[in-house]
């Protein structure tokens, strides 16, 4: 099998940035963050220049409605809960090369620039709307906060923005019976001038190139050409005082650029960021105007319309031009929208407001992150929705995880390391031995493969067939039994199994990295393969701002066979995993989900 490594490609990694208004659940890292870190992951060991951003999305109405209920401003709810979900992301092992956040001046600027741009070339256009408001305090009401009956096709769960059931873009005052989220009270309806981006400028545009993108999931490409038709233009403002200032004379009071316009920015301002980091402030260019460099976005299927259409259009009207592109390139287009479907829990959709929720920081307070990284990739809502149980999650745990990848690992190296305390000298190999290397070599284009077209459950099941066949190769040669009688073929056999396992370590490391390095250690290696990420404190003038990130081109390890040596060095193994107790796990789960159920109280403040 050839080794030979093609050019390095530029692959930026562009991960939904999650809601500063409460902690996370597995339900959002099923969607945005352990797809894209497997994703980020595995390219990083082919070599390639990978550039992974988001951050917390701190804007909008409901940053202030959950604020509003502790009492506190905003700009502190947001603070504690950027502090709380990069914590959950890094001990989750999600790889960002910069987790940062959208109240940065950085973010203000860049995405200031984008609207200016977008206004300059006619593309933002002055209209009044109904604007809704919460009857009781007075404030803007988002989007997304309000429900009702959608006029197109009767659901009765229609959001203010759209109708998740026929996919129809929609604005507030076209539901029926509209009631706030909130308080469920009726929102209060009343004219108020905005900018809108005149999205039917770019339609004829967005169906040339969304034609164009045969390697799309189905659902995403043909959910984004259904609301081709209907494009119209859409508000970008709000009446907010907390937000992006509008550019704008006459603008500068009272209204805000709409929270999610300047998200999706964020994309690109993080990438400026982390090139200004880094002291090299036009590296983002070699992503962001190169026209070779290819983008994946990783999201929920409820983004898919900011994603497909909204953001690609922006692009489009931005072009090359303004203050940031500088006229060096046109920002480079979505190259693919991985868009997971939902994750639901014991039959009952995520609500943290409900109790029905798992945090994150609580889940792994008790369980290990490589076990739910392998759940969420394995049995995930990949392509279809798919629900969460602690029945499946022990399950697949103890019989998948622990009974055949673990098993394989841990009776290898004991018995290497008990009898040898090295890699084993082998002697000839034989046909099955070369058979066994030669499956799991292949692994590196199969799965490799599957993985690279964002097809990761595809990927796991390859790798784990391979660990299968591995199993089985160990016990019809019973290197144990050999032991006595023919030591030099039993160190043979442990040697041929033991390359093997380096080779999986590989494959399986974008979804296992906790113990993927741990083996990576236990096999006598040096470095990291799969590091520990860190925290870093980044100054904007006077002020200080902590992000997430990592010293990745620092890492060791590639994707292509094991160079395992003879006569190297093994460390006393331990288990990779923890088997669970059905009973006490399953028992326990529930009877915290009854409760959290009861009392409403999850620990979240968000009421998605």
């Amino acid at each position: 099998m050839s080794t030979a490594r093609a050019d390095p490609k530029y692959i930026l990694v562009a991960v939904a940035w999650p809601y500063a208004s409460g902690p996370r659940h597995i339900g959002h890292v099923a969607g945005f963050g352990v797809p894209s870190d497997l994703f980020a992951r595995y390219h990083r060991l082919k070599g390639n220049h990978v550039l992974m951003v988001s951050g917390t999305d701190e804007h909008g109405t409901p940053i202030m409605v959950a604020a509003d209920r502790e009492g506190i401003s905003p700009a502190e709810l947001a603070e504690r809960f950027n502090e709380v979900i990069r914590s959950d992301l890094r001990d989750l092992g999600l790889s960002y090369d910069l987790f940062t956040r959208t109240t940065t001046k950085n973010h203000y600027d860049v995405t200031q620039d984008v609207f200016k741009t977008l206004h300059d070339k006619g593309f933002l256009v002055r209209q009044t709307m109904l604007g809704a408001f919460s009857a009781a305090t007075g404030r803007t009401l988002p989007d997304r906060y309000i429900e009702g009956t959608c006029p197109n096709c009767g659901f009765e769960e229609a959001r203010g923005d759209q109708c998740d059931n026929c996919g129809h873009q929609l604005d507030p005052s076209e539901l029926l019976n509209p009631r706030s989220r909130i308080d469920g009270e009726a929102p209060i309806f009343r004219e108020t001038e905005h900018f809108f981006l005149d999205l039917g400028a770019f339609a004829t545009q967005l169906g040339t190139w969304i034609g164009e993108q045969d390697h799309w999931r189905a659902n995403v490409r043909q959910f984004s050409l259904n609301l081709l038709d209907e494009l119209r233009p859409r508000a970008i403002t709000r009446d907010l005082d907390w937000g992006v200032p509008i550019p704008v004379d006459g603008f500068e009071d009272g209204k805000r650029i709409y929270v999610w316009f300047d998200a999706v920015i964020g994309y690109l301002s993080a990438a400026v960021e982390w090139a200004h980091n880094r002291g090299t402030p036009d590296a983002w260019r070699d992503w962001w105007q190169n026209p070779d460099a290819r983008h994946y976005y990783f999201m929920g299927k409820d983004n898919i319309v900011f994603h497909s259409l909204i953001w690609p259009s922006m692009l489009m009207g931005y072009g090359a031009g303004g203050k940031v592109g500088d006229e060096q390139g046109e920002l480079q287009l979505p190259y693919d929208i991985v868009s997971s479907e939902f994750l639901t829990m014991e039959g009952k959709k995520f609500s943290s407001s409900r109790g029905i929720a798992i945090l994150v920081r609580d889940f792994l307070a008790r369980y290990d992150a490589d076990a739910l990284r392998y759940f969420l990739t394995a049995a995930g809502p990949e392509t279809q929705d798919t629900d969460f149980t602690w029945s499946e999650f022990v399950r697949r745990n103890n019989d998948e995880l622990v009974a055949n990848w673990g098993n394989l690992v841990n009776r290898t190296l004991t018995s290497a390391y008990k009898n040898f305390g090295a890699v084993p000298e082998p002697g000839e190999l034989l046909d099955a031995d070369h058979a066994l290397l030669a499956a799991v070599e292949a692994g590196f284009e199969s799965v490799g493969a599957e993985t690279a077209s964002a097809r990761k459950r595809s990927a796991l099941v390859e790798a784990m067939r391979l660990a299968s066949v591995v199993n089985q190769y160990l016990s019809d040669q019973a290197p144990w039994a050999e032991i006595e009688s023919n030591k030099a073929r039993a160190a043979t056999i442990l040697y041929t199994t033991l390359r093997a396992i380096d080779n999986l370590k590989i494959m399986l490391a974008p979804v296992l990295p906790f113990s993927a390095q741990r083996l990576h250690e236990y096999l006598g290696h040096e470095g990291d393969i799969a590091g520990a990420l860190e925290f870093r404190q980044e100054a904007e003038g006077d002020v200080n701002h902590t992000v997430l990130t990592g010293r990745y081109e620092d890492w060791v390890g590639s994707w292509r066979p094991s160079e395992l040596q003879p006569g190297q060095t093994l460390r006393e193994p331990a288990p990779l995993f923890a088997k669970l107790d059905p009973t006490t796990v399953i028992e326990e789960e529930l009877a915290r989900m009854t409760v959290a159920g009861e009392t409403g109280d999850s620990g979240a403040v968000d009421p998605t």
